[in-house]
């Protein structure tokens, strides 16, 4: 069975919280202790309906404000797929928590309050999922039991939204009229609405197609862990020499031919073995160990690739980062620790060419730094080379993270746009 992993996105109030309470209702994936709890909550604050907002709004800040403000990470499961929600908030000084959900989603929804229409915030999430590229997109239109299901005026934010989003890098967009406090075309069809002919939301999650969305041409295998033999006192416990980690592109196979960086040195496939035995064929994003038939020196963060089919090995990286740092300002010069999948160097931001307005998509070129939430197109230098790919290729091998050297926290994520 696989696994979706979706993130939810929307201004505040249009009822992400409420929506997601609905499927994990519907789908029956919550305990009845939590939904008496919920529905003991709601009678104390006077709500005439069960607020399944409540499910999902975790922490005590969130609840009191009604607002979300931390990434929640929900899981449910149908007899067709297993899931994985990223709530994220929708505030623009929570950008870095809808980055940090959004980068690993396969799918994102957006929800639009259909009274309001579509928000300077849609627009602005619209606008990360695809710099995140996002494979799917369902802009799901709420509150339709507030504007009398009007067919009209579903078609009206259809039209709007279409129109922005010609303009952004969107492969797949979905429009579903909903009603998350009344159930409308959450899990099953709606009565309410016999002008749309389409499925449910649950139905299309159930059943997007992601299985081609990850990267199978190109092979891609950063190593993250060596099992080495084990000896002690003469005595060997185990000969067995493998290479762990988690497949990032293509499909792997016994026999394959591969080439390990930075060395250059050609070798085949023995064997590839997971906790559950040996397998015949390996693909993202599974995690396995490679044995090989011959003995190269092989590291964690080496790569594994094809012949013929390389990653760029490059010190000079353009990218996009979004700066995640609270009181600290990326600026040119500044020194910083970079993670590539598995991968550490150190880097030294070399130039920002520009600060990106996530509202109007505006280049500011005057921009000499960026703050907390700002998304910007920046030039690093590596200490050491890394095997990447563009992040339009390949998410895992064209995304890192930035550390302060100080403090050990994430600052930043980036986006590789060109390596050199």
């Amino acid at each position: 069975m696989d696994i979706l992993r979706f993130a939810t996105a929307g201004s505040v109030d249009d009822g992400k919280s409420t929506l997601i309470g609905r499927l994990l209702f519907d789908s029956k994936a919550i305990f009845e202790d939590q939904l008496e709890a919920v529905e003991r909550t709601s009678r104390d604050r006077g709500t005439e309906y069960t607020d399944l907002s409540l499910l999902t709004d975790g922490l005590r800040a969130e609840r009191e404000q009604g607002i979300t403000i931390d990434v929640a990470y929900r899981y449910f499961a149908t007899p067709r797929r297993k899931f994985i929600i990223a709530d994220t908030p929708g505030h623009i000084q929570y950008t870095r928590n809808m980055v940090t959900g959004a980068s690993t989603a396969d799918l994102a929804i957006i929800l639009i309050d259909a009274r309001k229409g579509v928000l300077e915030q849609s627009r602005r999430h619209a606008f990360l999922t695809s710099l995140l590229r996002v494979p799917h997109l369902v802009l799901a239109v709420n509150k339709m039991d507030l504007v009398d299901y009007s067919q009209e005026r579903f078609e009206e934010i259809r039209e709007e939204f279409s129109a922005f989003a010609s303009k952004l890098n969107v492969g797949d967009l979905t429009f579903i009229p909903i009603s998350a406090l009344n159930g409308d075309n959450v899990v099953s069809r709606s009565e309410n609405m016999p002008w749309y002919l389409g499925t449910s939301l649950l139905h299309h999650l159930e059943n997007v197609h992601i299985a081609s969305d990850r990267n199978l041409t190109d092979v891609r295998f950063p190593v993250q862990y060596v099992i080495r033999p084990q000896r002690a006192n003469d005595h060997v416990f185990h000969d067995y020499r493998g290479y762990a980690g988690q497949v990032a592109g293509g499909v792997l196979k016994p026999g394959d031919e591969v080439v390990h960086l930075p060395s250059g040195l050609t070798t085949r496939i023995a064997s590839i073995d997971t906790f559950d035995g040996p397998v015949e064929e390996a693909f993202a994003p599974m995690s396995v160990t490679l044995r090989f038939e011959d003995d190269i020196d092989i590291s964690r963060g080496d790569m594994i690739a094809r012949p013929n089919n390389q990653p760029h090995v490059a010190q000079e990286l353009e990218a996009m980062v979004c700066w995640m740092a609270d009181g600290l300002k990326l600026t040119p010069r500044t020194k910083l620790t970079i993670k590539h999948t598995t991968r550490t160097a150190r880097a030294l931001v070399r130039d920002l060419h520009y600060r990106l307005d996530v509202n109007t998509l505006h280049r500011d070129e005057e921009a000499t730094s960026l703050s907390l939430n700002e998304i910007g197109r920046v030039s690093l230098r590596v200490t050491q080379p890394m095997f990447v790919d563009d992040y339009a290729r390949n998410r895992l091998t064209g995304g890192f993270i930035l550390v302060d050297e100080a403090t050990n926290g994430t600052v930043g994520a980036g986006m590789i746009m060109e390596a050199s």
